[in-house]
């Protein structure tokens, strides 16, 4: 993945009349080593969310995107939190529009001739694609990931907020946009399914 280069490249120039607040060379040194250290965990994140890594890159470049036009300006230490929330706010996005099309596919391609035909209980699945074996295998293993990949969205952004990357309960429901409480029931409901997925895998 060579995302990084591309992005801090092409706003070398954004960064450098940002230089009344950081030294513009220094600022655009630290921004990239701060994409090139989120990229990988984030394709993944956004892989897992999608089931398809086209989609998954576009959302990462996406997202790096705006945190270099938006927000490179900003303190580095800020940069983390701003990235993520930018993050799950596009892959809300895409699964939005993902639900919009899958309801018109069902729409297209129902028989007719169903009388019990009910288009919101039959929405298209998407296949979940195989990870490629040495993606995570310093840090997650592969059927780690197939069963994190099947859990609903909220339950994969609380656990992999709060147990990969590290954020606490309120920097996870600020990111999430919603309460503690609910990133508490996300990730503890995440919690369980996996053990119960994983069973003596453990």
């Amino acid at each position: 993945m060579m995302i990084t280069a591309a992005l801090i490249t092409g706003h070398e120039n954004r960064l450098e009349r940002d230089s009344h607040k950081e030294n513009g060379s220094d600022t655009t040194a630290r921004l990239s080593n701060f994409l090139r250290e989120v990229e990988r965990r984030a394709f993944v994140t956004a892989r897992l969310a999608t089931h398809d890594e086209d989609e998954a890159m576009d959302i990462v470049q996406d997202a790096m995107l705006k945190l270099v036009q938006k927000y490179s300006g900003h303190p580095s230490g800020e940069w983390g939190a701003l990235f993520h929330t930018i993050l799950h706010s596009r892959i809300n996005d895409w699964h939005r529009r993902q639900k919009v099309r899958n309801r018109w596919r069902v729409f297209f391609f129902a028989d007719d001739n169903d009388d019990e035909f009910q288009p919101e209980e039959q929405v298209a699945q998407t296949q979940f694609l195989e990870p490629e074996p040495q993606l995570m295998q310093e840090e997650m293993s592969t059927i780690i990931q197939v069963a994190i990949g099947q859990l609903p969205l909220r339950q994969q952004q609380a656990l992999l907020l709060r147990a990969w990357e590290g954020y606490d309960i309120a920097e996870t429901a600020a990111i999430m946009k919603c309460s503690e409480g609910s990133v508490k029931t996300h990730y503890s409901r995440a919690i369980h399914s996996l053990r119960e997925k994983l069973g003596d895998q453990k």
